[in-house]
């Protein structure tokens, strides 16, 4: 286990946040900060675009919206429950600070991605998009090595954080909620898991769209109602946020001596692991909308950043220390709890019995929609490393059969193992995906292009979505 945990700290050190944040800070840079000048912008294409009505895919893959609420099921998770929770009580009320941060210079990480993404998309021989940074990586660098790498380690992280945990964290709660024992939990999982996979990315799309904006409006609603009844101590919950973030302490780092507190550290990782930016994964889950544009897509990427973190997670948090930090934020009065049982107890401080059960709900439902949308990633970059791999056998239905099979007994496996364990391999293989992505995210950051605040291109012509004649 101490290998592990080495292995775990060197891949995910300060060195990688710190990586985190430049390239965001590098695009929002190169952006001229658009994510706040064009905040006007890409909030009307695309949270306002859906007052004007959503059509359907009319035969096509899916529609915008499917893809986003997709895109939307993979980063709302456990991270805006659990990893909420751990940032506070190891970091303190300044984790909120900085998870906000990691957030705002996260919007541009995700434009950077799923905009790459989307302009050097192409159709396989089946038809359907393939998209992703494995793509931008053969495509757009010339560098299929780092694309096969990357979709590797995809696939890993797709049997880890994408079913493993989530699927584990659903069994928890079922086992605590109703008394549902693990293997009872695993066999339900599994067999609703494949009933939506079963149907392809069109219904994990619009399962997703449905679930997605419901249960999250839900979690939203009652999150407000816990916080506005404590409205009194509002003033000195966020007086507290700002006055943690700042205090800086010192944290053993070797001969580096890194001089980092425990509420950047715990802000900025817990940020990063709930919307998942500078992944890639976004790009891939983005890359089966129709009749759109790199721009549109990456503006739609921001404003799930924006929800997962500055909207879901500040709600999570503020709902903690509202209930459960004495004097806004200077002491935790639910000592020995953590993770979702915090989450929960702060709940049940105000809801009584119904608060736990929304909290049991939500972190069964985002788990449950994490399991599906990650199901559609990790199937995508299969596939491609597959065929970079030329194995022949892997592809096509035969290579939909084998991974579908994997996955689904990830989901099952998931429910009966150690969650600690789970957990730290799904963190190195997240790292691991992170490395070459960001990297390839540096060196095509010239390809970027930025919408005009005033002209949105809607047409979604860019010249680079033609089928790969090298397959």
């Amino acid at each position: 286990m101490h290998i592990a945990e080495t292995i775990h700290f060197l891949i995910w050190g300060p060195w990688t946040l710190a990586l985190f944040l430049g390239v965001g800070i590098w695009f929002s840079i190169k952006s001229g900060f658009f994510q706040f000048r064009g905040l006007a912008c890409w909030w009307g294409c695309t949270a306002g675009s859906l007052w004007k009505g959503r059509e359907g895919a009319k035969g096509k893959e899916i529609t915008q919206f499917q893809s986003a609420c997709t895109a939307l099921a993979a980063t709302i998770g456990t991270g805006n429950i659990v990893g909420v929770a751990t940032a506070l009580t190891a970091g303190g009320p300044g984790a909120l600070f900085w998870m906000w941060v990691s957030a705002a210079i996260g919007m541009m990480t995700a434009y950077g991605e799923t905009s790459l993404g989307q302009r050097f998309r192409y159709r396989g021989e089946d038809g359907h998009w393939m998209c992703g940074p494995m793509v931008y990586m053969d495509r757009g660098l010339g560098c299929r090595r780092l694309g096969a790498l990357y979709a590797w380690f995809a696939v890993l992280a797709s049997f880890g954080m994408g079913s493993m945990v989530q699927s584990n964290s659903i069994s928890e709660t079922l086992h605590f909620s109703v008394g549902l024992p693990p293997a009872g939990s695993a066999l339900l999982v599994t067999v609703l898991t494949g009933a939506v996979i079963s149907g392809g990315i069109g219904r994990i799309s619009r399962v997703s769209e449905k679930m997605v904006p419901l249960s999250a409006g839900i979690y939203i609603v009652f999150s407000l109602m816990v916080i506005l009844s404590y409205w009194e101590r509002l003033p000195a919950v966020i007086s507290a946020v700002f006055r943690d973030a700042f205090r800086i302490q010192s944290v053993g780092g070797g001969v580096s001596g890194w001089l980092l507190s425990r509420s950047v550290r715990y802000g900025l990782s817990r940020g990063v692991f709930s919307n998942e930016a500078g992944l890639g994964s976004l790009a891939v889950l983005h890359g089966a909308a129709e009749d759109t544009s790199p721009e549109q897509q990456g503006m739609w990427a921001m404003f799930e950043v924006f929800v997962d973190t500055i909207v879901v997670c500040t709600l999570t948090a503020l709902v903690i220390l509202c209930v459960g930090f004495d004097g806004g934020g200077r002491g935790l009065l639910l000592s020995g709890e953590n993770g979702a049982a915090l989450t929960a107890a702060c709940f049940h401080a105000r809801l009584g019995g119904l608060g736990e059960a929304l909290v049991s709900g939500s972190m069964a439902v985002f788990a449950f929609a994490t399991v599906i949308a990650w199901y559609y990633l990790g199937r995508q970059t299969f596939h491609y490393l597959a065929r970079r791999l030329r194995r022949g056998r892997l592809t096509g239905k035969g290579g939909d059969r084998v991974y579908t099979a994997l996955y689904l007994f990830a989901v099952f496996a998931g429910c009966l193992c150690r969650l600690e364990t789970v957990w730290m391999m799904s963190d190195m293989w997240n790292g691991m995906m992170a490395y070459p992505n960001l990297a390839a995210l540096l060196f095509l950051s010239g390809q970027v292009k930025y919408p005009q605040i005033k002209t949105i291109d809607k047409k979604g012509g860019n010249g680079y979505n033609k089928p790969d004649k090298r397959e």
